[in-house]
């Protein structure tokens, strides 16, 4: 009886000791179901937070026992921090905390949420300073830029009606603050309201937005509202005094250090904001990556959107796809049935247009480029960037060379209408068009599908019954004109159509090459890291973002 007690407990004890590691070792993985964050820009110039997270833990994960919770700096006051789960009061602890950068962790203690269960985590922090920074579009307002607390994808399933709120500081005239592009996915303008203490209140709204995403939310008011204290500046040091070469070593540092460094991080930061292509295309493979098309080509080269866009609006006007119903802004009559051997990405680019409202349009196009971006990165996979790169480039000079060694006006309108997308490859192409093209051109067949002004007798079916030329029926221009035409037709793209370059630009980027985390790192364990990678809504201003999380 004593050996066969001594066996039960000897394996009752390792199914223990299994059944723990087992539970130690199971990852966390939950939906955030719901998430409402309230932020109060108070008159003091201080920010006070407010998270509600409706937490569904998933069946056989880990329980979740802590929540990570990144801070915008290390400037908060720990004790004004306050959190419950369901409304019963938890602790919460800076020692705890495992996300990157600044923050605290929620520690769920007796609340902590099983496999399969489901909580609503609540914490409130009520004074984070150093959040405010000059507008640099208006030199009298104020920059209040934030991205709430994120969690590692890894980590998540699942989409999030994710409800953002900005308190405005007290006093505020409705007419007075500003809002800020607001992120992908939601409203380009936010819900104007008053709050309970007749505060303005900004609330942008994505019913399908993602928990691990990185949303960077604007507004800027007048610095009159805080004091000027509050509002964060970049110190001026004096030139420091004594042996005039000392004087000078020295104040050659503080002006490099004050001026020169930060002018040179802006001008980096810019360039990296067009960067869309992520960094593992740079990671060189070998070989050449042949079939790739001229506007794929372009984004592997990281070519200006609007040039892409308006590479992609040539393709689907010359295969008979679209017409140009009005330039100013770009309005689209999109053929029915399709033309078969269109790309994906001149489908969704045909999609976008579809919609009639302009800011589902903007956003559907901005996702289109997104997409677009993400598989041409895929098509580079252990190919050599550089070469394909110099491959393409050889058949966009190759194209030139042929168009301008032609010796009738003929030759060389055919030329052109070959390789026009090619021919838009080229960095010099607005100055290149102008000087090649000066006698007179012949009109391509689709023309009159691009420019709706132009109206020759249509003899040819097509999708489109009407004003269409053909081989018989062939205008010509003044090589200017048409040069004009052809340059304006990316400016146009880029002014009526998708706003300004750079802030869409900077969308794209934010999906496809998004800034990386903080070097630091807290190492070693499962759970989940989100960072604070500040994107700032205006140039030279330091944004209040957060990440971290369980």
């Amino acid at each position: 009886m004593k050996r066969i007690f001594l066996i039960v407990l000897a394996f009752l004890l390792t199914v223990s000791v299994v059944t723990s590691a087992s539970a130690r070792d199971l990852p966390y993985y939950f939906q955030v179901e719901n998430q409402v964050v309230n932020v109060y820009w108070n008159a003091d110039g201080s920010m006070s937070l407010d998270y509600k997270w409706l937490f569904v833990n998933q069946p056989g994960s880990h329980v979740i026992d802590f929540v990570d919770v990144g801070m915008p700096n290390y400037s908060f006051d720990m004790s004004t921090i306050k959190a419950d789960v369901d409304g019963t009061p938890v602790t919460v602890s800076m020692s705890d905390y495992q996300g990157d950068g600044s923050g605290f962790a929620i520690v769920m203690g007796s609340q902590s949420i099983a496999a399969s269960g489901k909580a609503t985590v609540h914490v409130y922090v009520g004074k984070i300073t150093g959040v405010l920074y000059p507008d640099d579009e208006d030199e009298t307002y104020a920059s209040a830029v934030f991205a709430p607390t994120y969690f590692g994808s890894q980590y998540v399933t699942g989409a999030t009606d994710l409800t953002m709120i900005y308190h405005l500081p007290p006093n505020i005239k409705s007419e007075e603050p500003k809002w800020h592009t607001a992120p992908l996915g939601f409203p380009t303008e936010p819900t104007a309201a008053y709050d309970a203490n007749n505060r303005v209140t900004y609330t942008w709204q994505n019913t399908s937005a993602n928990a691990s995403e990185y949303y960077l939310f604007g507004s800027s008011f007048p610095r009159s509202y805080v004091p000027a204290e509050s509002i964060q500046v970049k110190p001026v040091e004096p030139l420091i005094s004594g042996d005039t070469i000392s004087a000078l070593c020295c104040g050659g540092f503080f002006i490099f250090m004050f001026i020169g460094l930060p002018a040179i991080s802006a001008v980096q930061a810019k360039k990296r904001k067009m960067q869309y292509l992520p960094p593992k295309v740079s990671i060189e493979g070998h070989g050449i990556k042949r079939g790739l098309t001229a506007a794929e080509s372009a984004i592997l080269m990281e070519q200006p959107l609007d040039k892409v866009l308006t590479m992609i609006l040539f393709g689907v006007v010359k295969k008979d796809a679209a017409k140009v119903l009005d330039r100013d802004p770009l309005k689209l009559e999109i053929a029915s049935p399709l033309p078969e051997k269109l790309h994906e990405y001149e489908k969704d680019f045909l999609a976008a247009f579809k919609e009639p409202d302009a800011p589902k349009r903007s956003r559907a196009i901005q996702e289109m480029m997104i997409n677009f971006v993400k598989s041409v990165s895929e098509k580079m996979k252990g190919f050599s960037r550089k070469e394909t790169t110099d491959y393409y480039k050889s058949i966009m000079e190759r194209a030139w060379q042929q168009i301008e060694a032609a010796d009738t006006p003929e030759v060389k309108s055919q030329k052109y209408d070959e390789a026009l997308e090619w021919t838009m490859l080229d960095t010099d192409y607005d100055d290149r068009t102008r000087r090649t093209f000066s006698g007179p051109i012949f009109m391509p067949m689709w023309w009159g599908r691009y420019d709706p002004t132009y109206r020759p007798t249509p003899t040819a079916t097509s999708a489109f019954p009407t004003n269409l030329p053909t081989s018989t029926s062939r205008g010509s221009l003044p090589g200017a004109d048409f040069a004009a035409q052809m340059v304006t037709g990316v400016q146009t793209f880029s002014q009526k159509t998708i706003g300004n370059l750079n802030t869409f630009t900077e969308k794209i980027t934010g999906k496809t090459n998004p800034p990386p985390p903080p070097s630091r790192s807290s190492g070693g364990s499962s759970r989940s890291g989100g960072g604070c990678a500040c994107a700032c809504a205006c140039a030279g201003c330091a944004c209040a973002c957060a990440g971290g999380g369980r």
